[in-house]
């Protein structure tokens, strides 16, 4: 899970149906239908080489360091690059070989052994080899020294004989250049999923790791094309505010059923963008080979299919969340000052204060006025688009400012003095400034939604837009900040939320690195998400996680806005293109029909 810069199981349709909002737009259970069979019929055809794809983006990379990074501008790029053992397909959310070539594993789950490829090369033609996987889980993953993005995944936690956690790791042991060698301390459901996770190559990372200075390699302002994995592409060229080309890997591994080696497309290019805004008129001029539509561009894209030449697609509510959160951080900086004002420490651990701030976002304005129809009101933590581990039954918390209004004045915080601001017990009027990211203008406009919901509550907000690096940087650095506006990338399993809802955990947003849990809650969630990734019975693991979904709800840490409806538009000149519930295409596929 990863911090989101943009607003980016099997199961029945009627189950993802019951689970959307009630002014969910009536042809969704079609468009699901639709997109299961798209992915059904599928079957790739015989490309030819040339050509690019270009997408016009707001986001940039804040690191080329993969292992490091947070965001998803990062591991939007990066991801071209870098491979795991396994990937999760496009069309089915079926597990998938990539760098392994299969697998087994001992009944209890415990020992896996995957075999591996042998002719694959790194970007700089070095053979890729177990010793690489056993480098990157050994080294970079469980490495001591800092704080990779991967490893919350792979750390597993079990109760011990006083009933008190603790935390182990799985060994990773290259048993010869082809096979390596995975033991797990207990069951992990997810484990094959999780072996998505980027593998590093240990002939360039090996001497940094060993220097201690891993945190400074691979930087921002390192040339990206010393940026060596395994992937279809690599870095050509990247020039910050403007633009970041992809270079076909003339020696990737993948061949199509022809022979033909993959990719299909010499480059993929990135224009950077300020604004969301600036990404339509790119695409309309004919610049970008996709959109990633808005709610409000909806209605102007879809007359224009024929004359402009793409194909609009709607793809029913997305996995990605925004949300409101408040700083519970009750740790203090280096030189002792607390992270957060102690006197708003203690409203924003209130719970109640929480819920009636819950009560004043206007969810349906949120849909109507930003996504002009196109989205689904959140409760849950986990999106509907996950099928039936999404929690359609959680406590709930309608637009009602009279109700925000009778919570805030239960707990005695109401205005004394007639200037329109609440005081709480001790007379200190109730004043926090609030902040999201510039260059989301969705984002920007459901934040200004959510301040006039709480102003009109009697809470005295500032809002202010920030720089996207210096939000995260408040985020897992400074913590500095009081409410904020952000979005996570989700996805099909709720385990990928393991570092936002471990209480030990860096993207622990509200209160990170606990070195217990602070509140019972936490504490139960923390429960539910380990328990859950040890059961294999999938009618168990959905109700674990349906059981911290209704905590989470109840003492709302977050507080959900809306889900954006998933809706992208297609030039019409590409092959092996067909929208699913989980992409468009694979893009070493991908080739041009107009060359």
């Amino acid at each position: 899970m990863r911090f989101r810069s943009t607003i980016a199981a099997a199961v029945s349709v009627l189950l993802i149906l019951s689970a959307c909002s009630t002014n969910e737009p009536a042809a969704a259970g079609g468009i699901v239908a639709e997109l299961r069979s798209n992915a059904e019929e599928f079957s790739y055809e015989i490309g030819t080489h040339g050509g690019a794809l270009t997408l016009a983006t707001i986001s940039e990379p804040l690191s080329l360091n993969l292992a490091l990074s947070n965001d998803a501008g990062s591991s939007n790029v990066l991801g071209y690059l870098f491979e795991g053992l396994t990937e999760t397909s496009w069309l089915d959310d079926e597990i998938e070989p990539l760098l392994a070539e299969s697998w087994e594993r001992s009944d209890d789950g415990l020992r896996w052994v995957f075999n591996l490829r042998d002719d694959v090369l790194w970007h700089d033609g070095t053979p890729f080899t177990a010793h690489d996987v056993d480098f990157t889980f050994n080294h970079v993953v469980y490495n001591d020294d800092f704080n990779a993005s991967s490893r919350a995944t792979f750390e597993f936690r079990y109760l011990n004989d006083d009933e008190e956690w603790e935390v182990s790791n799985m060994t990773v042991a290259a048993l010869d250049d082809h096979s390596v060698e995975f033991v797990l301390p207990q069951p992990f459901a997810p484990f094959l999923r999780s072996m998505g996770t980027a593998i590093y190559p240990k002939h360039i990372l090996e001497g940094p790791i060993n220097a201690g200075t891993f945190t400074e390699f691979w930087n921002i302002d390192t040339d990206p094309t010393e940026i060596i994995g395994t992937g279809p592409f690599t870095i050509g060229e990247y020039t910050p505010g403007e633009r970041v080309i992809f270079e076909r890997n003339p020696s990737y591994w993948k061949t199509d059923d022809d022979g033909q080696r993959l990719p299909y497309l010499d480059q993929v290019v990135h224009v950077v963008v300020p604004d969301l805004e600036d990404e339509l008129t790119l695409f309309r001029d004919g610049t970008s080979d996709f959109h990633g539509v808005l709610g409000e561009e909806y209605a102007l894209l879809e007359p224009l299919q024929g004359e402009e030449n793409f194909a609009l697609h709607r793809r029913g509510p997305g996995f990605g969340t925004t949300f409101l959160t408040f700083n519970q951080n009750r740790g203090s900086s280096d030189a002792g000052e607390p992270f957060v004002d102690p006197t708003k420490l203690y409203w924003f651990r209130n719970v109640n204060f929480r819920q009636a701030v819950a009560h004043t976002l206007d969810k349906a304005a949120m849909i109507d006025v930003v996504q002009h129809g196109l989205g689904y009101p959140q409760w849950s933590s986990v999106s509907p688009a996950a099928g039936d581990f999404h929690n359609p039954e959680v406590p709930r918390y309608p637009y009602d400012i009279d109700r925000a209004n009778d919570l805030l004045d239960d707990l005695g915080w109401v205005d004394t003095d007639g200037d329109g601001i609440r005081e709480d017990g001790l007379g200190n009027p109730i004043s926090f400034t609030l902040v999201t990211n510039e260059g989301n203008t969705v984002r920007q406009a459901v934040t200004e939604i959510i301040r006039d919901g709480m102003v009109a509550a009697g809470l005295d907000v500032t809002y202010e837009v920030v720089d996207f690096g210096d939000l995260v940087s408040r985020l897992t650095t400074t913590y500095d900040w009081e409410a904020m506006v952000i979005g996570f990338t989700g996805g099909p399993d709720p385990y990928s939320g393991i570092g936002l809802w471990h209480s030990s955990e860096s993207l622990h947003l509200w209160y990170p690195f606990q070195d217990d849990p602070v509140t019972n809650w936490e504490s139960e969630i923390d429960r539910l998400y380990i328990e859950a990734s040890t059961e294999f019975d999938h009618d168990k693991r959905v109700q674990l996680y349906r059981e911290a979904q209704a905590i989470a709800a109840e003492h709302v840490p977050l507080i959900y806005t809306t889900l954006s409806e998933r809706l992208g538009a297609v030039r019409n000149v590409f092959g092996n293109v067909t929208p699913t519930l989980y992409g468009y295409w694979d893009i070493r596929y991908l080739y041009r029909t107009d060359l």
